[in-house]
Parts: C-alpha cells; sequence; structure tokens
C-alpha cells in the first residue's frame, strides 16, 4: 500500500489529529491530507487520491450534501464516512449517496483501521454502494437531494443567482456554489438550465 494518498474531511482538529497518529502508526507509507471543510478539499488540485474519510457535520456543505462534489472531483477514491451521529437512518443516507462504507466516531481503533485497510486493499469483501443518476433499463432515476438542495434547486430553477440564493437561505455565496456544483452533478447536467431543464422533466420542482 505504499505510496497511496487520503483525504481526511473533519472539521474537528483533536479527531483529525487522533485519527492521523492510529493511521500513521500502522500504516506509515499513507500520506495524509487534512481538510476542515469540503470547501477547503474541493481547493486542492493535481492531487491522486486513493481514499476519503469523510465526516457528515462541518461548517458549510455538510457531508451527505457534498459527496457528490467529491465523486465527481476523485471518481476512483472511495469514500468512507466517520460520523458521530451513527443512526441507522443517518448510516443508510450515507450510502445510498455513494459511500462504501459508514463507520461511526464509536468505533473502536482496531475497527477503523481494520476497514480503512480493507478498502486500501480494495478487498472484495467491502460492498461498494455507488449511487448514481444513471439510467437503468431507460428509466432515469431520481437523485437522491437534501432538504437544503432542494430549496437551492428551486431558486436555480427560477433563475436566480448564487448571490441572490444566498441571500433567500442565508448562505455564503460560496456554499450556495458548493450546491449548485453538487446539483450539477447528480443531475447529470453541464450548466444551470440544463440542470433547470431536468429538475423538471423528472418533477423534482414545480
Amino acid at each position: 500500500m505504499a505510496n497511496q494518498t487520503l483525504l481526511l474531511i473533519d472539521d474537528h482538529s483533536l479527531f483529525r489529529s487522533g485519527l492521523r497518529t492510529l493511521i500513521n502508526s500502522s500504516l506509515p507509507d499513507i500520506a495524509i491530507i487534512e481538510c476542515a471543510s469540503l470547501e477547503e478539499a474541493m481547493q486542492l488540485s493535481g492531487l491522486p487520491l486513493h481514499l476519503i474519510l469523510l465526516d457528515i457535520k462541518l461548517q458549510g456543505l455538510n457531508g451527505l450534501e457534498g459527496s457528490a462534489l467529491l465523486q465527481r472531483k476523485w471518481p476512483d477514491a472511495p469514500i468512507i464516512i466517520i460520523s458521530a451521529d451513527d443512526s441507522p437512518n443517518t448510516s443508510k443516507l450515507a450510502l445510498e449517496r455513494g459511500a462504501c462504507y459508514f463507520m461511526s466516531k464509536g468505533d473502536s481503533a482496531e475497527e477503523i483501521l481494520r476497514v480503512i485497510i480493507k478498502v486500501l486493499r480494495d478487498d472484495e469483501n467491502i460492498d461498494y454502494n455507488k449511487n448514481t443518476t444513471a439510467t437503468l433499463n431507460g428509466v432515469q432515476h431520481k437523485p437522491l437531494l437534501t432538504p437544503r438542495q432542494y430549496e437551492v434547486l428551486d431558486l436555480l430553477c427560477k433563475g436566480l443567482s448564487n448571490k441572490m440564493i444566498g441571500r433567500q437561505l442565508e448562505l455564503s455565496e460560496n456554499t450556495v456554489r458548493c450546491h449548485v456544483q453538487v446539483l450539477l452533478a447528480a443531475l447529470n447536467a453541464s450548466n444551470r438550465s440544463e440542470a433547470a431543464f431536468t429538475a423538471r422533466r423528472m418533477g423534482l420542482v414545480a
């Protein structure tokens, strides 16, 4: 597993430090890149990644809302969600949105390390759940969007700019931009007009 790179996205510096120490002690050849937010992670460029460890509750765009962005930017890097919220519904949502594995922050260090090693080795026993809006038997399925993404999509379809959407929803323009990028990826659209057309055709907006 030499020369592999792992991206750790979590806004708690103490948790990042502890996880980095755990990984480095057992996998010294793994390079670890840390980011405190999805917005910060999306600023990275030219970096091949082999694994992404993602928290859900982040400042700005959360892990569930932004996982599609990470999948588009690094399509070959599996995503492991590590969250303090280990409810069945949260785990289900994480897997539906493309995570290959869900772990609780309450899991033991041994269990967390075991899963990381299995994913880095591309273990065939891990059930990779790749959610996509691709068509099956000619039928395009509705993407899984969060309530906030539906709000942004509705305003986008009304022709509002990122700045105006941000004002109405009390979000920063950068966060709105990330939401829009997620929507474009989820709808397989290349621009806002195409996204609006697809959203109306699929019945996602009135």
